[in-house]
């Protein structure tokens, strides 16, 4: 059968090929720092392959499966639809979003060491807002808060020049350090959310809970961008050096939140971050952190 005329008996097939192309190649140039100019906020690359992640999502959807009639009944074995047509087209777009996550690709040590120093002044801002944030607390509830994230400062501080540092040398030695660094990290910030969700006075929790998960999505982010070029054996230890699991805070976990500042750090639409979000976790979990 020609190209041609494969495309003209299977276009549903053939769109979804040509646009999980069109953002494999976008998810490439990005990688590289190739912007074809701006859009908005963001670049025409990440527009390009945001537009081409919802045309998939829509072509996943088939109206045609799954409604019964005479018609359909009626149609030749030939031209009938696959009952499932949708669900392959809906596992190569979750195929897709999984590729296309930023902090989760990992092809060299480098370029996760840049992407980790990339993150740190959003890190050290996020930072320099929890310090700020005991002024807006209840006076009862300020001294809770502020001896829950006491070591927020010198943990992070540490891991930005850790980061520069692997970055200069990616070096086995320095990614373990990174290792430890990410793990305590990680362990604080889940500390801090369990006292400080024991604050009674509602909107001191809702600022404190806010401040401290400003710093754990990207935690969270760099802790995927570590385990990402860690071997197996490593990213196993890293979790048995969890104690504080990811279950245990997470139903105080802002999604919209989390979603909000992925997206802004990587220039994409905030529903694709929310899809990258959701899979860090899973991994994490599975990891056993």
């Amino acid at each position: 059968m020609s190209l041609m005329t494969n495309s003209w008996n299977h276009p549903k097939t053939s769109a979804a090929g040509l646009l999980i192309a069109v953002v494999s190649v976008a998810g490439v140039l990005s990688q590289q720092g190739v912007t074809l100019g701006k859009a908005g906020t963001g670049t025409v690359v990440s527009l390009v392959s945001a537009l081409a992640t919802a045309l998939l999502g829509l072509l996943a959807k088939d109206p045609e499966i799954g409604s019964a009639g005479a018609s359909e009944q009626a149609a030749p074995p030939s031209t009938n639809r696959s009952p499932g047509s949708t669900a392959k087209l809906g596992v190569w777009l979750l195929i897709l979003l999984m590729v296309s996550m930023p902090w989760m690709q990992g092809c060299s040590g480098v370029s996760v060491a840049q992407d980790i120093v990339n993150w740190t002044p959003s890190l050290q801002s996020a930072v320099a807002t929890v310090d700020s944030t005991a002024a807006v607390l209840a006076p009862a509830d300020a001294p809770i808060f502020t001896a829950a994230t006491a070591g927020f400062d010198a943990a992070s501080n540490l891991l930005v020049v850790q980061a520069k540092a692997y970055l200069a040398n990616p070096s086995a030695g320095i990614l373990q350090q990174l290792q430890t660094q990410i793990v305590t990290f990680q362990q604080q910030v889940n500390a801090a959310l369990l006292d400080s969700a024991k604050i009674v006075d509602a909107a001191s929790q809702q600022h404190a809970l806010a401040a401290i998960q400003g710093v754990g999505t990207i935690v969270s982010a760099i802790l995927s961008l570590v385990a990402s070029v860690s071997s197996k054996a490593a990213v196993a230890r890293m979790a048995a050096q969890s104690g504080v699991k990811l279950s245990m805070v997470r139903p105080y976990w802002n999604d919209s939140l989390a979603a909000e500042t992925v997206a802004a750090h990587y220039n994409e639409p905030i529903a694709l971050a929310r899809v990258q979000i959701a899979q860090a976790e899973q991994e994490q979990m599975k990891a056993g952190f």
